[in-house]
């Protein structure tokens, strides 16, 4: 580059920087003109929730916080430091004057999600910076487009689509594979000695995405992506790099426009470049086609379904992108916190699988009438969702001016008047790790941070305590498909083994690292090994 394109450059980049300046600028002194006649309107309707500090002007050192918290997997303890300033469990803080409160309390969570719904919603803002992710799909919308979405998909998820457990059963095989190998194969065709597999290390949590993956795509596209034997897989790397950045993003509050996108858009080319092609081909067939698959089980998929309702591209994408991340990354989350769990309680370990032979014996394949009636099963997992919701953090926006149940004064015990356009943030992860929402600890009830499933036999949680699949009219509508998938998998791997080591001591000292991007998975794995049960036993 000559001296001329150089002096050309920098002062491009230089006027750039200066336009980008000044935009920000204005858009900050907008900001402060709403704010100012907001808190004209609040201090007429009451006191306010305790706010917390910033170390910097603005509440840029609160971006900052979060945004450390989240690369550092330290969310859920910044999260209980913003509620360690007051005696309730309902905050505010302002980002760049813009008013934000979180929560943790079961009465303002269930006015959001239930009681009072229709205050509130995903709004606008949230739209706007997730749609390049997941479009106008049921996770993005309000109104008539979030009811159509739901409507479009409900059928899919029905009790009879639900209970058919083949679709699990050929991934199974491969996952047992898989775990003798130590990881993924090389390849379907790749010779495992099964025998080998006994003690040695694998990281589970890495094949439960693998496995999860597989299924996922097999149920919607009708074909997997066979990631349990392709150890580099450019689909599944391109969705996991799309939600890192996507998670970033979402935290920067007003800073959002300034944070860079390449690697995010990258992946979404791979991701658009890979689901399109499915949806082409659906397209290309007659109503009468789609039809006659439908009908059929052995020709059945989730795309299918949807192209028999809707010709709309961007419908059939949006939504394929949504269900994937719901029926993928939740449910291997919870199976990779569960194996967690498991490996440092053997007694636990050895209560499952004596309830899993008893009902299904060591061989034969579970029903979905089998897998609901093993209640320690269903404790199992009742438990690890209670430690570790999938979706640990989440957000509403006011749609109109409202009131919180709780959250103002010093205690937050009064009622919280809340302006339109205010986002909300509640966390059923702290919420459901609150102490003072259980029974004192005794011999019968473990404290509240310990893996118990035990305490389900004879402890219910109250109402809105305990909504790991969220609750009132957004509830997730694959609870039932992501507890029976879960559940076919903890039975067919407690079959064939009695007894796992835990290698997680060693990396994590005891203490799990909660790895909260989107969906709230093991930050260094689960590195376990299987004992596979002797053939007399």
């Amino acid at each position: 580059m000559g001296l001329v394109e150089e002096i050309v450059a920098h002062a491009s980049l230089k006027n750039a920087l200066v336009l980008a300046s000044g935009l920000l600028a204005v858009r900050i002194a907008i900001q402060f003109l709403k704010v100012a006649a907001q808190n004209a309107r609040l201090a007429a309707r009451g006191p306010r929730a305790v706010r917390v500090p910033s170390k910097l002007p603005l509440g840029i050192g609160f971006i900052y916080g979060t945004i450390k918290a989240m690369m550092e997997h330290s969310t859920l303890a910044y999260w209980r430091w913003m509620f360690s300033h007051v005696e309730g469990w309902t905050v505010e803080t302002r980002l760049i004057g813009r008013r934000i409160v979180f929560t943790a309390d079961p009465e303002n969570i269930k006015a959001i999600l239930a009681t009072q719904f229709s205050d509130y919603g995903k709004g606008k803002p949230f739209h706007d910076e997730w749609k390049d992710f997941l479009g106008d799909s049921i996770f993005t919308t309000d109104g008539d487009l979030w009811h159509n979405s739901r409507q479009l998909i409900r059928p899919q998820f029905i009790k009879d689509r639900v209970s058919d457990l083949q679709c699990f059963e050929d991934h199974m095989q491969t996952l047992f594979r898989a775990i003798a190998n130590g990881g993924a194969l090389n390849g379907e065709d790749q010779l495992v000695d099964m025998a080998a597999g006994n003690g040695k290390p694998v990281d589970i949590s890495d094949l439960f995405f693998r496995f999860t993956l597989d299924s996922a795509t097999e149920f919607l596209l009708g074909k997997d992506v066979k990631s349990l034997s392709t150890p580099r897989q450019a689909f599944a790397e391109a969705f996991a790099e799309a939600q890192r950045v996507q998670s970033i993003t979402s935290r920067a509050g007003p800073l959002t426009p300034l944070m860079p996108r390449k690697k995010f858009h990258d992946a979404m080319k791979v991701i658009n470049t890979f689901i399109d092609q499915y949806i082409d081909r659906a397209l290309e067939l007659s109503p009468d086609e789609l039809a006659s698959k439908t009908k059929s089980d052995a020709g059945y998929t989730f795309l299918h379904a949807l192209a028999g309702f809707t010709r709309d591209r961007k419908v059939l994408h949006d939504q394929l992108i949504a269900v994937l991340l719901a029926g993928r990354d939740t449910t291997a989350s919870t199976l990779s916190w569960t194996l967690y769990e498991l490996a440092r309680t053997p007694d636990a370990v050895a209560k499952l699988r004596a309830e899993i032979l008893s009902v299904v014996g060591p061989n034969r394949a579970p029903t979905y009438d089998d897998l609901k009636g093993m209640k320690y099963l269903q404790n199992v997992m009742n438990e690890t969702l209670r430690l570790y919701p999938s979706v640990p953090f989440n957000v509403r926006l006011a749609l109109k001016d409202t009131v919180l149940p709780r959250g103002a004064g010093p205690d937050g015990s009064l009622p919280l008047h809340v302006l339109k356009d205010t986002p909300i943030g509640y966390s059923t992860l702290v919420m459901q790790r609150r102490a003072d929402l259980y029974p004192c600890v005794s011999k019968d009830f473990a404290d509240v941070e310990v893996f118990s499933p035990d305490r389900w036999a004879s402890w219910q949680p109250k109402p809105w305590q305990y909504i790991p699949f969220n609750g009132g009219p957004r509830i997730c509508i694959g609870q039932q498909f992501a507890l029976t998938e879960m559940g076919y998998v903890l039975t067919r791997l407690f079959q064939k083994y009695d007894r796992v080591d835990n290698y997680m001591g060693e990396v994590d000292g005891g203490r799990p690292t909660l790895k909260a991007e989107i969906v709230l998975q093991p930050g260094d794995g689960v590195r376990i090994a299987f004992w596979e049960a002797k053939r007399d036993q």
